[in-house]
């Protein structure tokens, strides 16, 4: 019965009218910078965090996860129509989603992945709202030791599941942990690493980090990228799918939304590994197999159901236990921190609005995207007409407003461009922002912890062993650790990254 009271409270919450019309515009920007290739939901969160200042806390986090799930819905419009992917996770549904386009059955193809995302959405949202008091229960029973190596095995995993190299991903994790630990020290009061510049007393700026090497880099790399659109607009007829297609999606969406549901709570995994893991299983298990590579409509079902599942029930971590799952949740800790939030398993009992509103909104987020994406799929092929050379001068002058708004400080600004030339750089050395921001929002905790931990102990470290779920967590990290960098298994993860 409390489950049902708390979802009574959750709906009550959500469906405010505040709260309603922001998760619709949260759902309409997400659509809207899925469809347009090469922004993506982590560069337009990181954009848009000045304006949670003003809002309330709840509305703020419904808005930003509005945005983050309907870009996994958008993004499958682009891949579909254009054969190319307007967000990293619908990458794999281009492989069979422009194929069945080709054959004149984009709007199957359309219709399914709408479907499979909001049938997986629903679930995963069900499975977040059943398994978050269980977990904040056991997570409340973690002291200080345990959390310092919830959160070390939580970098090692978003390290491990990055693309590319390992060490590079290492390196990553431990510069994103060294910001993080700029500025003054609480206990101390001295200051760090701030090389007599009185704008670092206070830390690096979340914001400036999240919007430099997202939000700048990627319009930078942008503009490099010559525009080459030919959208299939004459092959977009009926929505409906035939019996055929309808039995044959089925199967591949629960199997998807079982993948997503499970690797969306995995540190570093999130929609882009579900849906890549998604199609491969669809390769291997389907009656139809055969006809992968040439429009079949399992590519499709699988991976969108997966993607969305994933999307969901990465608030998993988040939510009970204050760990990012990817760079998306990093960003969503640095708002609810911006707005005097510590994310953790006290916020069921000390925000229960926030955490059973942001539930409910993810059900009704995921109704109004199936309403956003199906019928309106007219406006969104007009969309992909707008030049991008006309799109970026607007967001870099948002940008640069909403930075300085923070502080009314021109160094922010300044900070932010610095941060936007290196993630530039990051990209071209194939250098993955995402653990980066992972390690910088969890490295101050981190430290934090570790305190914690070595006074509690009187400085022995012995503790982190002898206490049972810490020793386990540990133990799970250095055999992950260990196992990709084995070469043998370091050149399928490799190859893997290389066929999806």
């Amino acid at each position: 019965m409390d489950l049902f009271a708390n979802l009574y409270l959750g709906f009550s919450v959500a469906l405010s009218f505040e709260n309603l019309s922001f998760a619709l515009l949260g759902a309409f920007i997400g659509t809207a910078i899925g469809v347009l290739p090469g922004i993506g939901p982590v560069a337009t969160i990181s954009l848009l965090l000045p304006i949670t200042f003003g809002m309330s806390a709840t509305t703020a986090i419904i808005m930003l996860a509005g945005i983050y799930y309907g870009a996994q819905y958008g993004g499958s419009t682009t891949s579909i129509l254009l054969n190319l992917p307007g967000e990293v996770s619908s990458v794999v549904t281009t492989l069979e989603g422009y194929k069945m386009a080709r054959k004149g059955r984009a709007g199957a193809a359309l219709t399914i992945a709408a479907v499979g995302s909001f049938f997986a959405g629903t679930i995963s949202t069900l499975l977040v709202a059943a398994s978050g008091p269980l977990l904040t229960s056991v997570a409340l029973s973690f002291g200080p030791a345990d959390y310092f190596s919830l959160m070390l095995l939580g970098l090692i995993i978003s390290a491990v599941l990055a693309q590319g190299s390992i060490v590079k991903a290492i390196a990553m994790v431990v510069l994103g942990v060294a910001l993080g630990l700029v500025g003054t020290d609480v206990q101390t009061g001295q200051q760090r690493f701030t090389f007599g510049v009185p704008e670092l007393s206070d830390g690096i700026g979340f914001v400036a980090v999240a919007m430099g090497m997202f939000g700048i880099a990627e319009i930078i790399l942008n503009l490099e990228r010559p525009e080459s659109r030919s959208v299939l607009t004459n092959k977009v007829d009926s929505l409906w799918l035939t019996r055929e297609e309808f039995k044959r999606s089925i199967a591949p969406v629960l199997r998807g939304t079982a993948i997503g549901s499970t690797l969306g709570i995995l540190p570093g995994g999130g929609a882009s590994l579900a849906a890549f893991g998604s199609y491969m299983m669809e390769s291997k298990v389907s009656k139809f197999r055969h006809e992968f590579g040439t429009g079949a409509i399992e590519g499709v079902a699988g991976p969108e159901a997966a993607n969305n599942a994933a999307a969901q029930t990465s608030f998993i971590p988040l939510l009970t236990l204050g760990i990012p799952a990817n760079a998306v949740m990093a960003l969503m800790v640095g708002a609810l921190i911006i707005q005097g939030i510590q994310p953790g398993p006290r916020m069921v009992e000390a925000q229960p609005d926030l955490f059973w509103g942001l539930i409910a909104s993810m059900w009704v987020g995921n109704l109004m995207l199936l309403v956003i994406n199906l019928p309106m799929i007219g406006m969104w092929v007009k969309l992909l007409e707008v030049p991008y050379r006309h799109l970026y001068p607007a967001i870099l002058i948002f940008c640069a407003i909403g930075v300085y708004s923070l502080n009314n400080n021109v160094f922010d600004v300044y900070l932010t461009m610095l941060f936007g030339l290196f993630g530039y750089l990051c990209s071209k050395l194939k250098l993955e922002g995402a653990p980066m921001l992972i390690g910088f929002v969890l490295g101050p905790m981190m430290e934090e912890h570790l305190r914690r931990a070595m006074l509690l102990s009187r400085g022995d470290p012995m503790v982190f062993i002898q206490r049972p779920i810490s020793a386990t967590l540990l133990a799970i990290g250095a055999i992950a650790l260990i196992t990709m960098l084995l070469p043998a298994l370091r050149k399928k993860k490799e190859a893997a990254l290389a066929e999806g």
